[in-house]
């Protein structure tokens, strides 16, 4: 794999008239992952959006070497379309193969999106994102509605991602057990 570089120099973040967080600086090389952490509306998935190029930050900036990829609460997954389809479009878009992890959905192939439920919705964005051949995975709430099982699942494809040069950005509430995992509290990035 190519190198991947991920890197916030001073951002901060605005809704409205509120200032969420300030002050945000990392840097990420091939094989690490950070854990973005703090409470609902602290302003991690503003955070995501802002290093996928979605929302402008308020101050500072970001630099990345690698493709990125996002996966929200929003799987990006035509719900008219059965779930084999609605992948093959991305793999045809980002010009990728399939998924290097199994997220079990060879039986739901056939099965239009807007019947899937909310973990199987989860583990075919994350499908969707490991087939991306993307360097770096923006990994909103992953392991949301996912049992112990695929929450596990999931976590191995991240190390999977890693072991291979890769790199994670992950904001979740649950528990994570990967690796040398790195955390940022936007606690600590209050205004």
């Amino acid at each position: 794999m190519q190198p991947c570089r991920l890197a916030a120099y001073d951002l901060a973040c605005r809704r409205g008239d509120r200032l969420l967080f300030r002050g945000v600086s990392f840097e990420l090389h091939g094989g690490e992952a950070l854990h973005l952490a703090g409470p609902n509306g602290i302003g991690k998935s503003s955070l995501m959006r802002i290093f996928a190029g979605l929302l402008r930050a308020y101050n500072g900036h970001v630099e990345h070497e690698g493709a990125l990829a996002l996966s929200d609460e929003r799987p990006a997954l035509d719900t008219h379309r059965p779930l084999g389809e609605a992948l093959a479009f991305w793999r045809q878009v980002d010009r990728a193969g399939e998924a290097r992890a199994d997220f079990g959905l060879e039986d739901l192939l056939d099965v239009p999106v807007r019947y899937l439920s909310t973990g199987q919705r989860k583990r075919a964005a994350l499908a969707r994102l490991a087939a991306s051949g993307a360097r770096i995975w923006l990994l909103d709430e992953p392991l949301n509605g996912l049992d112990t099982h695929w929450g596990a699942s999931a976590q191995a494809a991240i190390e999977a991602h890693r072991a291979l040069g890769g790199i994670a950005v992950i904001a979740s509430h649950q528990p994570l057990q990967l690796q040398k995992l790195r955390t940022l509290s936007l606690l600590e990035h209050l205004p």
